[in-house]
């Protein structure tokens, strides 16, 4: 099923359990869902799988991504150093919604080893929910994206 809205997915090997339900909820949301794994739990690198899905989402493949490793905080770092890309590591809806809303961001990060599979889908269904407000903020976007020249 192909929809105009397609979300790339990936993890490092520790998160592939919760990936896999986070796809799930995801499709049930209407998204076409792109999954670029790791499928085994054989050590690999968060960075290479951060990169990755941010550069899918950079180059217009993907409207947005979601990614996650231990904390969420090293493949969120990596993601961010492809230009173009807003990331933020969120364990709560409210900052879900705000980075969306506020900052227009293109990808979520979330920490498996922070938070259980309940509130990781409560979590991505804010995200996906919330809009890009505008305004106010498409100034401060502009003034980030500015940063990256």
């Amino acid at each position: 099923m192909t929809t105009n809205k397609r979300i790339i997915l990936s993890s490092d090997h520790a998160d592939i359990d919760l990936r896999q339900a986070i796809a799930k909820h995801i499709k049930a949301l209407g998204w076409e869902v792109v999954d670029i794994g790791p499928t085994t739990s054989e050590s690999t690198d968060y960075p290479k799988h951060g990169e990755a899905a941010a550069q899918r989402v950079a180059s217009g493949d993907c409207q947005l991504g979601i990614i996650l490793c231990g904390t969420g905080q090293g493949i969120m770092m990596a993601a961010n150093k492809i230009k173009g890309i807003r990331c933020g590591v969120c364990t709560d809806t409210f900052s879900a919604r705000m980075i969306r809303q506020h900052n227009d961001a293109n990808m979520l990060s979330l920490g498996a080893r922070v938070i259980g599979e309940g509130l990781a889908l409560d979590i991505v269904g804010a995200f996906l929910s919330a809009r890009f407000e505008g305004g106010r903020h498409a100034k401060r976007v502009d003034m980030i994206k500015a940063l990256e020249e």
